[in-house]
This record gives C-alpha cells, structure tokens and sequence, in this order.
C-alpha cells in the first residue's frame, strides 16, 4: 500500500510499519531519532527501511512539517587536534544511522567564532538542530541560538546563565589524574602546556591544574600555546628551550597531541627524552602517538564516542526535551604506559 503523495513502488513509513508490524507513529518516531524508544525498536526499523531502500522525501517533509530532517555540525576552523573532524562526524555519523536524518558540516571561517555560520542556519532554517564545538565562555553562537529558542548541542561548556545542552570532556579529572600521576612519579617542577585561553578548558584545567599541585606539595607553571607558540615550529623551538633551561620542569602536561609530537622532537633534540630528565602525560584524542612513544602516559577522549553522544542529546531536544537535563560529561580514560611508579 502506499501513501497518496509517493509514487508507486516508492517504499513509505507505511510499508516500514507493515513489515515490522510497529504503528505509523513508532515508525515515523523512531526515524527522527526517536531517543525515547527502546534500542531494540529502533534497529528493528532502521533494518528494515535498509531492506527496502526508505528515502525520505525531504522537500516534502519540509512543506508539510516545516522540518528540513538535517542537523549541521558548525566545524571549528582552527582546530589542531589530530583526526578530531572525522572522528566526529563518524560519531555523528553513527548515531544518525537508521533516522530520517542527514548530516551537514559547516567550516566557521574569520574570527568571530562561527555566529555568521549560525546565524545563516538561524536565518535559513537549514538544518533542525545544531552541534557547536570549542565553546568559550561567553560564547556569542550560544546567546544567538538560545534567543532563538533552536535546538543545539554544545561540545563544552560555557557561562551562559541560560542552560544549554552540552557534552564535554571531564577537563577537570584530566588534570587531577595527569598532576597526580606526574606527583607519584617523584615530579616536582611539573608545567601544563596548553592552548587557546579563549575556550572554556583553558579555565577549567588551569584551575584543577593548581589546585592538585597546591594539594601535592608541588610547583606548578601554566604555560599559554598563545601566538609565538602555536605553529609546529615554534613548539619545537619552545621544547628546547624547555630543555636547557637550567630550571626546566620534570614534569609537563599537554593538552594537544601535534603540539607535544613537536614539544618533543625539540625536547629531543637538545638531549632530553620522556623518563630521562623529565616526565610527560599528553590528552590523546587519536592513536598516532602511541604508535611513535609507545611508552608515553595519556589520558584519552574519544572523540567518536562524543559524536555519538552529542547527536543523542540533540535529538531528544528537537523533541523538545528540557536543555537542563542534556547536560553530560566524558571521563577521562587512563592510558598508563610507563611502568607503576615506585
């Protein structure tokens, strides 16, 4: 049988609803992402719109429901995280299989941190709801999205006095962890390098930073990526400084996996290695070090995980679920590699 509007032949919701024996609702619902039925149901579609071939017909679900059935990852343009983009999307990616929804990517260009990229959706209606990255804390896609009372989810959070959907990185516990971890191993002097003090970790980790080395007895120094030490060259430069100053840190923290491959090759490059003169702990976002320092400490984010996630809190508020309660956050996953420390 098939709808009135679709051409013959055409697989339909109702054609889903038959093989599945599930009503046109459950269908309809589990295709839009449907986060409040049960798994079993959802794979249960999603299997059988594979089987026959479903396609939405998005031109005509956008006139009769004023729903484009796209969400839009607003992609960060100055991000250096290795692999972090397709990470993500395969994330997202993941979590769309077996709904109605597509997914877009929008690069931010210039340095008003996306808003005319929001604000284009916002005034277009391209998509149904929105994934932000790399929030800082007074972020403006933030205050523009919530004026607008649209569906979003941020990855990071803010201090915007309005609550928002957010899924971030336990920045403070990977702090803690990596003071810690550097403490037992006897470490000192420790140093955290990381990046832009604009995002909102920048705070959060610097603040758990101090706080573990207050409460270890050690001496902490927060050293800021900013403009002279952003590019690879002048991280390696920086590293062999570090290494020759007569007071360098026997112990650093990094929160960027390209800044500590080029924190190293300079490092090295002056004498000094991992576990000979001082101690290092990097936040990995993807398996290349490993494959390089296959002894070096890390602690993880998986940033496909926190596609997934960030996709599942999006479609519960396109349903309108209250943002208080889309908040979460990622813990940190310990990768000790360096021996247990004595």
């Amino acid at each position: 049988m098939q709808d009135r509007d679709d051409p013959p032949g055409r697989p339909t919701l109702r054609t889903i609803a038959e093989m599945t024996g599930l009503s046109l609702s459950t269908v309809s619902l589990s295709l839009r992402g449907g986060a409040s039925l049960k798994q079993e149901t959802r794979d249960r579609v999603a299997e059988a719109a594979r089987r026959v071939g479903y396609v939405p017909d998005r031109a005509g679900v956008r006139l009769r429901t004023g729903k484009t059935n796209v969400i839009t990852l607003v992609l960060h343009g100055g991000d250096d995280s290795i692999d972090f983009a397709r990470q993500m999307i395969q994330g997202i990616g993941k979590a769309l299989a077996g709904t109605q929804y597509h997914l877009n990517v929008t690069p931010e260009f210039g340095a008003d941190g996306g808003v005319e990229a929001v604000r284009y959706i916002l005034d277009s209606r391209a998509a149904d709801g929105i994934i932000i990255t790399h929030t800082t804390p007074d972020d403006p896609r933030i205050e523009a999205l919530v004026a607008a009372d649209f569906p979003f989810v941020s990855h990071g959070r803010t201090a915007f006095p309005a609550p928002h959907a957010f899924h971030d990185f336990h920045s403070e516990v990977f702090a803690r962890q990596a003071l810690d971890r550097l403490a037992d191993k006897g470490c000192r002097r420790v140093m955290l390098f990381i990046g832009n003090h604009r995002i909102t970790n920048f705070a959060n980790i610097a603040t758990a930073f101090r706080n573990a080395a207050a409460r270890r007895g050690v001496a902490a120094e927060v050293l800021e990526v900013g403009e002279t030490r952003s590019a690879p060259h002048q991280v390696r430069a920086l590293g062999t400084q570090l290494a020759n100053r007569p007071d360098r840190p026997d112990g650093i923290i990094t929160d960027n996996e390209i800044r500590t491959i080029a924190l190293l090759a300079g490092m090295q490059a002056a004498g000094v290695t991992p576990g000979r003169g001082v101690e290092l702990i990097y936040k990995q976002t993807s398996g290349i070090l490993p494959t390089f320092f296959p002894d070096l400490d890390s602690i993880e984010e998986d940033v496909t995980a926190s596609g997934v996630e960030l996709t599942r809190l999006l479609l519960r508020r396109i349903e309108g679920e209250a943002p208080e309660k889309l908040q979460t956050l990622a813990e940190p996953v310990l990768h000790w590699r360096s021996g247990t420390p004595g």
